[in-house]
C-alpha cells in the first residue's frame, strides 16, 4: 500500500534540517531546500538545480508539494484580474488582482467555500469544503505578484484577506501564510500592507491583539442596528455588536491600529437616517474610517444598491463628526470581481 506523502511545506526549516541530518545529509541542506520553497517559491523538486540528482528524488519519494495552479484567469475592461485557483484536490477558489494608477492589491482567500452565512454574499452560498493551508495561501499572493509585475511593471503593493472565506475561521493557517509573506525568507512584504478582514468573530480579534499582529484589520460591519444586522448576517446572533465593540476596544488599546468598517449600503435595509445614526454611534467606540461600497447584486433578490443619495447621507454625516469615509466603487464588473464585495482597496 502506497504511503500518502506529506506536503513538504508543512515542515518548519528546522524539521526540515532534522530530516536531512536523520537522512544522512547535512543540516545546510534543509535551507537550501527551505529557500526554493518559499523565497523562489518553487512548485517542483527537479527545479532545485543546487541539489543533487539523487536528494531531488529521495525528496520525490518523501514528499510533495501541494502548490496551486491558476486554472482560468480573466482581465476586466478596468484592469481587474480575476483568477481561478485549482486546489492539489481539484477544488477551486478564487484570487483577485485589484490595480490602481499606484498600487496594486491582492484578494485573497482563506478558505474553500465559507463558513458563514452572509445572506447578501456569493461565497456564502457555497458549502465550506476545507480551510486552505498556508502554502495554499502563499501562492496566491505569489501568483499576483507574478501578473502585478507582468501587466503593470511593478510588484504587488498591498494584500487583502476580503476573499473566500472568514480568515478567522482558520485563524493558524492564516497567521502562517502572513508569517511567509512578510518574513524575509519569504516574500518580504510589511505587515503595514496587509489587512486580514472579519465579518467580527470577537474571541479572535482578541486573540490577534494578543498575539501583537502588525497587520491591519477591516470589519465587515454593514450595521449597527443589532436586529438588522443579524437579518444581513445571521450568524452574527453569536458575535453581536456589544462583544464586537468590546473586542474592537480591547484591539485598539492592544495595538493602536485603527480599525476599517467595511460597509454596503442596500435599499430598504440599512439606507435609512436610524441606520446612519447607529453607525456614527458605533464610530464613536474606536479610532476608525469607513468604507461605503458599492454592491455587486448575485441576483434580483432583496439585496439591491442604494442610491447615490443614501451613500450621501452617509457621507455627510459621518464627516460632521470627523469619521474618515470613502466611497469604494466596485471592480471587475464585467468579469464579476467585486472580491468579498470589496471594491478599489486602498
Amino acid at each position: 500500500m502506497e504511503i500518502e506523502k506529506k506536503d513538504i511545506r508543512s515542515l518548519s526549516k528546522e524539521q526540515l534540517r532534522d530530516f536531512f541530518v536523520a537522512n544522512g545529509d547535512k543540516a545546510f541542506r534543509g535551507n537550501q531546500v527551505y529557500e526554493w520553497l518559499w523565497s523562489k517559491a518553487s512548485h517542483s523538486f527537479e527545479d532545485m538545480t543546487n541539489v543533487s540528482k539523487e536528494t531531488r528524488t529521495m525528496l520525490e519519494n518523501y514528499f510533495v508539494i501541494n502548490h496551486i495552479k491558476v486554472d482560468t484567469m480573466q482581465r476586466s475592461e478596468d484592469g481587474t484580474v480575476k483568477n481561478a485557483v485549482r486546489l492539489h484536490d481539484g477544488l477551486i477558489v478564487e484570487s483577485v488582482l485589484i490595480p490602481t494608477n499606484t498600487r496594486t492589491t491582492a484578494c485573497v482567500s482563506s478558505q474553500v467555500g465559507c463558513s458563514l452565512d452572509c445572506n447578501f454574499c456569493a461565497t456564502a452560498r457555497l458549502k465550506r469544503m476545507r480551510n486552505l493551508e498556508p502554502g495554499e495561501i502563499y501562492d496566491q499572493v505569489v501568483a499576483i505578484d507574478r501578473e502585478s509585475r507582468l501587466y503593470y511593471n511593478r510588484p504587488l503593493s498591498n494584500i487583502v484577506f476580503m476573499g473566500m472565506g472568514e480568515p478567522l475561521m482558520n485563524y493558524n493557517n492564516v497567521m502562517k501564510a502572513i508569517d511567509m509573506i512578510t518574513s524575509e525568507e519569504g516574500l518580504g512584504m510589511s505587515p503595514k500592507r496587509i489587512t486580514v478582514s472579519t465579518s467580527g468573530v470577537s474571541k479572535m480579534i482578541k486573540k490577534m491583539a494578543d498575539d501583537e499582529v502588525k497587520f491591519k484589520l477591516a470589519v465587515s460591519l454593514h450595521s449597527a442596528i443589532e436586529e438588522t444586522r443579524n437579518r444581513i448576517m445571521p450568524f452574527t446572533k453569536n458575535f453581536q455588536l456589544p462583544e464586537l465593540k468590546e473586542a474592537l476596544q480591547y484591539w485598539y488599546q492592544k495595538t493602536k491600529s485603527k480599525v476599517t468598517y467595511e460597509y454596503v449600503v442596500w435599499k430598504g435595509i440599512n439606507d435609512d437616517k436610524a441606520s446612519i445614526d447607529a453607525l456614527v454611534k458605533f464610530c464613536k467606540y474606536v479610532p476608525c474610517k469607513v468604507n461605503l461600497i458599492e454592491y455587486n447584486p448575485i441576483d434580483d433578490g432583496e439585496f439591491q444598491q442604494a442610491s447615490d443619495t443614501a451613500i450621501d447621507n452617509y457621507i455627510k454625516e459621518l464627516s460632521k463628526y470627523d469619521i474618515v469615509a470613502k466611497v469604494r466603487r466596485s471592480r471587475g464588473k464585467d468579469i464579476d470581481a467585486a472580491c468579498g464585495q470589496l471594491a478599489n482597496k486602498s
